[in-house]
């Protein structure tokens, strides 16, 4: 087999096993569109002033982006990672020619795709709602690079976890802070001045910020682009080398 067959093989076995975890399938889906139909559709946000959810809906389109950027690659690839090291499966993989940077390249596929698909989905949802944005195609640059991004970390993240279960609390646990503190759904004037430099250390910031200036502020995204560009890059080498993997 070619490596692109193997991958196209490793990625279909992926989706297969995404599609019977019907708790994965609501969560990547529904669970964002849900948070959508609270905020954006029931309380209303724009109520001014610097507090949470204080923008107009469209201020918010990243962050609503975010949480399934940033959620569902940690998890589940984080989980995915711990699972085959407790099951001792990436032994037996290094025995075929299937190599590590193939076996990641297919998980971060079908990661990609399924985050694309949620995003659509979630887009919509904000457009019934009114939400005043901009459908730009500068979008189907930022979610694919960002889903390879944190696809990286949760690679990294799931091999240092002691099991998959404390994969996916490590997951939750830092994707839960960087959801918040990351230019998203509290504005930085809603911080301390101290604290704001420091949002430049969250790599999602950079998704944030370049999706605003998109959607929603008329602003070049190109600057974050690029950085989130080479962060996904070596995110993704990195997570390529932390992969317990047994070469003969």
């Amino acid at each position: 087999m070619s490596s692109l067959a193997r991958v196209r093989s490793e990625a279909r076995a992926s989706l297969k096993s995404f599609l019977r975890r019907r708790t994965a399938v609501f969560f990547t889906f529904f669970f964002p569109v849900l948070l959508i139909v609270i905020f954006a559709g029931l309380v209303r946000t724009g109520g001014g002033g610097t507090g949470l959810f204080s923008q107009p809906p469209g201020y918010y389109v990243p962050a609503y982006l975010a949480t399934v950027v940033l959620f569902t690659p940690l998890s589940r690839v984080g989980s995915t990672v711990a699972r085959h090291r407790e099951g001792a499966r990436f032994e037996k993989l290094s025995t075929t020619p299937l190599a590590a940077w193939e076996w990641l390249a297919a998980h971060t596929l079908v990661n990609v795709a399924l985050i694309a698909a949620a995003c659509t989905v979630l887009v919509g949802a904000l457009a019934v709602t009114g939400a005043d944005f901009t459908l730009s195609p500068w979008l189907v640059a930022f979610v694919p690079v960002a889903s390879v991004l944190f696809c990286g970390i949760g690679a990294v993240l799931g091999s240092l976890a002691d099991s998959q279960d404390g994969a996916i609390s490590m997951s939750n646990g830092i994707a839960l802070p960087l959801l918040f503190l990351s230019d998203t759904f509290v504005s930085p004037a809603a911080l301390p001045e101290w604290f704001v430099p420091l949002l430049n250390l969250s790599p999602l910031t950079y998704f944030a910020r370049g999706v605003r200036a998109a959607t929603y502020t008329a602003g070049n995204p190109a600057p974050e682009f690029a950085v989130t560009l080479v962060l996904a890059a070596l995110a993704f080498l990195v997570g390529v080398y932390a992969l317990p993997w047994r070469e003969n």
